[in-house]
């Protein structure tokens, strides 16, 4: 959804207070989409400080699925979001590509909010998501969950700095 910000500039100190609903669907992370299942409308406060710089703050709540990062099985992972930013409208899109302040969201005198919202989501992501602390995972051989169920694979795994050892034992071996 695109916020026109042109009538915030008919006069310093202006300021209005935007409720919009997010359109996205699903959120694009370097892990993956994740499926957005609850979101409140982001409620955004824009104020015109002078000298055509804009500052807005706001909130916005919602809940994305993630995979577990053990077991795979889909966690509701609830966010809730505070927005900030100042908006220098005198710099041009060059002007911020140098300063290493690029603003995707901002394209012209339009807010782009959905974009706007996955900018603050990406920062905010979790390294790891677990359904349970005590996640048991999958089993890496037969690929079953084992918080469900209990498989009869060989977890043991032999120490590779030991195979010089088994190998001559293996010679040796009597029948």
């Amino acid at each position: 959804m695109l916020i026109n910000l042109t009538e915030l500039f008919t006069r310093d100190g202006k300021e209005k207070v935007y409720t919009q609903e997010l359109e996205m669907k699903t959120f694009q992370a370097p892990g993956g989409v994740y499926d957005l299942v609850e979101a409140e409308p982001v409620r955004l406060h824009v104020v015109n400080t002078g000298k055509r710089t804009l500052v807005l703050d706001g909130t916005v709540s919602l809940s994305l699925i993630i995979p577990c990062s053990r077991c795979l099985e889909p966690v509701k992972v609830p966010f809730s979001l505070d927005l900030e930013c100042v908006f220098d409208m005198n710099q041009t899109d060059e002007d911020r590509a140098r300063a290493l302040d690029e603003q995707p969201y901002l394209q012209g005198y339009n807010l782009d909010v959905d974009q706007l919202v996955q900018s603050e989501l990406m920062l905010n992501l979790p390294m790891k998501v677990l359904c349970d602390e005590d996640c048991k995972g999958i089993c890496n051989r037969c690929g079953v969950n084992l918080n469900h169920e209990i498989c009869d694979c060989d977890r043991s795994s032999p120490d590779l700095r030991m195979s010089v050892i088994q190998d001559i034992f293996k010679q040796y071996k009597e029948v």
